[in-house]
Formats: structure tokens, sequence, C-alpha cells
């Protein structure tokens, strides 16, 4: 018999586990220097008044399988909040098992319930898997659009020149 999948709220007790996550997932992506968060700094913004962030937790047997970190954008041709689904992950020894198709489908549920206009994610474009995933949930590719990205030096510079 195999294991059912149970997806909760993650909640603070669950920092150590959900930066277990992002560090597979960063070693996955070939970048495990460029993980800065700490277990510490998820329990901290998780335990304010109004997150950065929300979090779902996918459990098999009673212990965590996989997560799905997202947080509100917004819209502003729809005028409506919407969703952007920053990561989404599923330990190697429980993936093929339904865990990532149950996580998407509770993100989009909320996402209904919320009224939100549209759910959005990024995907490496060498991730052939997950391209396959999300097409075949029926997720659009935004070939017109190209993602930029400013970090610490960049919004330096921006500010100081």
């Amino acid at each position: 018999m195999t294991d059912s999948i149970h997806i909760r709220a993650a909640d603070p007790h669950d920092a150590d586990a959900i930066h277990r996550f992002i560090a597979e997932l960063a070693e996955f992506e070939k970048e495990p220097e460029a993980v800065e968060v700490t277990p510490a700094m998820l329990r901290e913004q998780m335990e304010r008044p109004d997150p950065p962030f929300e979090c779902l937790i996918a459990e098999m047997g009673g212990r965590p399988a996989g997560f799905a970190l997202y947080f509100t954008n917004y819209s502003t041709w729809r005028g409506r909040q919407g969703i952007y689904l920053e990561d989404v992950y599923v330990s190697p020894v429980h993936r093929r098992k339904g865990v990532a198709r149950a996580l998407f489908r509770r993100v989009a549920e909320i996402a209904v319930e919320r009224g939100a206009g549209r759910l959005e994610l990024s995907v490496l474009d060498w991730n052939k898997d997950a391209i396959r995933f999300y097409r075949a949930l029926g997720a659009k590719p935004l070939d017109e659009w190209t993602t930029y990205r400013f970090t610490d030096g960049d919004l330096e510079a921006i500010v100081g020149g």
C-alpha cells in the first residue's frame, strides 16, 4: 500500500524542513552556494504578523516530502492579486508519486479561493521534466517575456548613482 499525501500549511516549526528543501533545490539547480537563508531567518519571517511568504508542506507517512513556497503579486492589467509560486520541490525519494501534483492542486485551490487572477512561476530552461509537468497541468509559457533581476550591488548602484 502506498502512503497517502497530506498537504498542510507550514508553520514556524517547519523552518528546518523548509530550509532542507531549499538547500536540496539549490543543489539540483547547481547553485548550492547561493543559499543565504537560514532556518532561523525562515522561522523569524514566518512568525511575523504579515509574513513575506506562505508555504505548504507535503507529507507522506507523516514526514515532509516536499514544499511549495509562494507569495502574493498583483496584475495591473487585470486589477487583481495573483500568486507567484517561487519554489516547488519534492525530495527525490518521493518523486513520481503525485506529491508535486498535490502541491499544485492546493496552490491552485488557494488561488481560486482568493479570487486570484493568475498563478505564475519561473522554470529553468534546461529543466525539461518540470516544463513537461507544468505544460501537462495547463501552464502557458510566456515566450515573449524575458526575466531580469537586480540584486544587492545592482540596487545599491541605482540608489547611489
